[in-house]
């Protein structure tokens, strides 16, 4: 059996909300994050210049949809999903003031065994985000 070819990393990470504009006005005003593409079905922004994160409107990826070059299977979720954003130690309290300041509380706070440190807060979907530094993982 022939090795397995390598990944070279994870491009796109999607979430469902129940209401677009209301997400695009948290993720672009509280996060920062550039929209890169977009309609009223869903948003994409560019995370860091190598990543995408994309919010779908509940309920639009229930039914197979068709791009100039090829169709996109469905797909969804449900409930409350986790993203993870990477960010710099020296940020950690700029992030922890920011979030205070426009009224995002900070549902937790974990100092984790390898010395990294993060923080947990959640969208208007209720999505569980965290803010990571480094030392959270071996690979991190």
């Amino acid at each position: 059996m022939p090795p397995t070819p390598p990944l070279s990393g994870i491009l796109e990470t999607a979430l469902h909300v129940d209401n677009i504009d209301r997400a695009s006005h948290f993720y672009e005003g509280i996060l920062g994050l550039q929209r890169i593409a977009g309609d009223d079905r869903f948003r994409a922004y560019s995370v860091a210049t190598r990543n995408v994160l994309l919010l779908f409107k509940r309920g639009e990826t229930s039914l197979p949809f068709t791009v100039p070059g090829g169709v996109i299977p469905p797909h969804g979720s449900s409930g409350q999903l986790h993203v993870a954003f990477s960010i710099a130690q020296s940020d950690l309290a700029n992030w922890e003031a920011h979030l205070a300041a426009n009224s995002i509380p900070t549902e937790s706070r974990v100092t984790w065994p390898l010395g990294g440190q993060s923080i947990y807060f959640r969208d208007p979907d209720a999505h569980l985000l965290e803010l990571a530094t480094p030392g959270l993982w071996s690979i991190y």
